[in-house]
């Protein structure tokens, strides 16, 4: 199932490139940011927000809810249970129904909880949630989420935050190859453009990033960059790239040519 648009649980959106809001030194730069990324989806980290605004100002204040859709994830959660309790309170308190499901397995790499992701997943999808996974790159993690009711799935290109791009482009198409049903995200990773533009070229319906943003030193010309690179590797995808040869091949054939 590819779609001309990033397409989740029915809902088309308009652009392939989802952010976070995350490691921005100043609102006002996250905002400037997103606006210049094109993206449609922002990912907020439910228990790094204050839901009761305790402080007087919230994330939530900078973030025009008129042409963003929210995508609560449940970053820090270490547990099914942590992560499931998570998801409910961003529904409760009126974010989405819509969650980014992160069961942490791992403090150091931040691999995810594979065994603890399904429990998680199986109970939001009953619960009626649009559940987004993020996963490690494999296949048969990826295909028994898809089975448990994902929306979507979102493997990593390498460590959350590490900006190594793609580390393991073999299992990446693995998935999108037989992942056909539902979209395939890639999530966490991607450092640079190029690393954006690969991921689409590959086949990915979309692709999640933050850090690659916001940490880097213009973070709202670096989203334009982001934005630019998501759009340029879709269109490669659809156009269909020449096949690889050993051997040169001339621009300018001399078959036909007067001698």
């Amino acid at each position: 199932m590819k779609t001309d648009r990033l397409t989740i649980a029915g809902t088309a959106y308009a652009s392939r490139l989802i952010v976070g809001t995350g490691k921005y030194p100043t609102f006002e730069v996250m905002r400037r940011a997103i606006e210049a990324s094109g993206a449609v989806l922002v990912t907020v980290a439910v228990r790094r927000v204050d839901l009761a605004r305790r402080d007087g100002e919230s994330l939530l204040d900078h973030l025009d809810l008129e042409t963003l859709k929210l995508l609560p994830n449940t970053a820090g959660c270490y547990t099914a249970d942590e992560a499931v309790r998570t998801a409910r309170l961003a529904r409760e308190a009126g974010l989405s129904d819509l969650i980014k499901l992160e069961v942490i397995g791992d403090e150091k790499t931040l691999f995810p909880d594979t065994e603890g992701l399904l429990q998680a997943t199986r109970t939001l999808v009953k619960e009626g949630f649009t559940v987004l996974p993020y996963t490690n790159d494999d296949l048969v993690v990826a295909k028994r989420l898809r089975d448990a009711g994902a929306a979507a799935v979102m493997p990593l290109a390498s460590p959350i935050g590490s900006g190594l791009g793609i580390q393991n482009a073999l299992n990446l198409r693995f998935i999108l190859e037989e992942i056909r049903d539902i979209p395939v995200i890639v999530d966490a990773g991607v450092g640079t453009p190029s690393d954006a533009a690969v991921v689409l070229e590959m086949g990915a319906d979309g692709v999640l990033m933050n850090t690659g943003i916001a940490g880097a030193g213009d973070p709202v010309k670096m989203a334009r960059a982001m934005r630019l690179a998501v759009e340029a590797g879709r269109l490669a995808a659809e156009s269909g790239r020449i096949p690889r040869k050993l051997h040169a091949s001339a621009s300018s054939p001399i078959d036909g040519l007067l001698r």
